[in-house]
């Protein structure tokens, strides 16, 4: 029995042409990249050119990009890295743990955080964001697709105010407010240039655009001051010490190149496509069932859905012995056995939420493994019903 891989959001398979490019720095290519002779330059030399890789698809310069383990980190970086004692943090209910985790741990020692709720559809309100900043405030994390329900997020509309927010802060000698998002969700789906978006910091990771695992990065706009969370070496501008890891960054970099011209966008227009069919056939097969989250402003990928009584666990456990992997919510908590905070925040009941999963399509995604999901889970429904 072939197995059926549905859980695209939770990670992505390396793209061949990726794992082609990466192959070479574990054996041939194995140098230390702070190393002075050839073996090292070589490896500086990847390194550089994956750095300029993820800088232009994100719009920025090169010195910009901080390549870290991954988004995890990346968001621990920018949070813990610019947040001081006295200072305030405003961020939403929707967040991944990445995000909600290191600003809660502040908020017992040494900050304040305002957590703004979210609309019905998954999607926050921009202008109760902008209402949440006081003077002490010094960062509002958001991200911009959320992991679970795929919904869009108004990033550029908080920084669209949030530039003469900042014109009268300065004014008043209050801090500016940087702003943060978690694009680790967007960056296969929709266009991250930096100034477009408006933003501080971006966080991104590679296993989510097929890329390897073990790398992620952070944009830092020039002049943005940033305290390290790692120290001990001068690696990443002095932001992230320690050895980089070449293979991941070099595969990292070249999933990046990948994710830009007409090829992609085709890609993601087949993708829609297959999300669309599915949903139709999951609310012809499944009168019931409720699509969580606006399904107009949600990345391609993306299907999330409640059947009513079904316990999302038992489903997953059926479909997975049929061979087939989806999830009921963020890979990352995901072994818990409380429901999806996400369908909470958006206003589900604990029985909605625990009769929830997520479905998501990708690269390799082919409508016949569609075909074999609906008539794997009708079979699993009749078991539980």
């Amino acid at each position: 029995m072939k197995k059926i891989y549905l859980d695209y959001a939770a990670t992505t398979p390396v793209d061949p042409t990726v794992a082609k490019v990466l192959q070479p720095f574990f054996v041939a290519d194995f140098g230390n990249p702070g190393s002075v002779h050839q073996f090292g330059r070589v490896a500086l030399a990847a390194v550089d050119r994956a750095r300029a890789q993820v800088a232009q698809l994100l719009g920025s310069t090169p010195h910009e990009i901080i390549f870290t383990s991954g988004a995890t980190e990346s968001a621990n970086v920018a949070i813990r890295g610019t947040l001081y004692s006295g200072d305030h943090c405003v961020t939403t209910t929707i967040e991944h743990p990445a995000v909600l985790g290191p600003i809660a741990e502040l908020a017992k020692q040494k900050i304040t955080a305002t957590t703004v709720g979210v609309l019905k559809s998954g999607i926050v309100d921009a202008n109760q964001i902008i209402a949440a900043i006081k003077p002490e405030t010094k960062l509002i994390s958001m991200m911009y697709v959320n992991n679970e329900v795929g919904t869009i997020q108004p990033v550029a509309q908080v920084a669209q105010q949030l530039r003469s927010i900042n014109v009268s802060r300065q004014k008043e000698g209050l801090k500016k407010v940087l702003l943060h998002t978690d694009a680790t969700q967007a960056l296969f789906y929709l266009p991250c240039d930096v100034t477009t978006l408006g933003v501080d910091l971006l966080t991104i990771s590679s296993h989510k655009v097929y890329g390897p695992k073990g790398a992620g990065a952070l944009y830092v706009k020039n002049g943005v001051g940033l305290e390290p969370l790692i120290v001990g070496g001068p690696q990443e501008y002095g932001l992230r010490a320690g050895t980089q890891n070449v293979p991941a960054i070099v595969g990292f970099g070249h999933a990046a190149s990948l994710l830009a011209g007409p090829k992609h966008q085709k890609e993601l227009t087949r993708i829609g496509q297959l999300r669309d069919w599915l949903l139709a056939a999951v609310q012809k097969n499944f009168p019931t069932a409720t699509v969580n989250g606006e399904l107009q402003q949600r990345v391609a990928g993306n299907l999330n859905i409640t059947l009513p009584g079904i316990d999302g666990q038992q489903l997953l456990i059926l479909l997975d012995k049929q061979g087939i992997a989806v999830s009921t919510g963020a890979a990352c908590a995901s072994g818990s056995p409380e429901p999806s905070h996400v369908l909470l925040a958006m206003g589900y009941s604990q029985a909605a939420a625990r009769s929830s999963i997520r479905i998501s399509v990708g690269k390799t995604t082919k409508k016949k493994e569609l075909v074999r999901f609906i008539y794997g889970l009708r079979q699993a429904v009749k078991i539980l019903v």
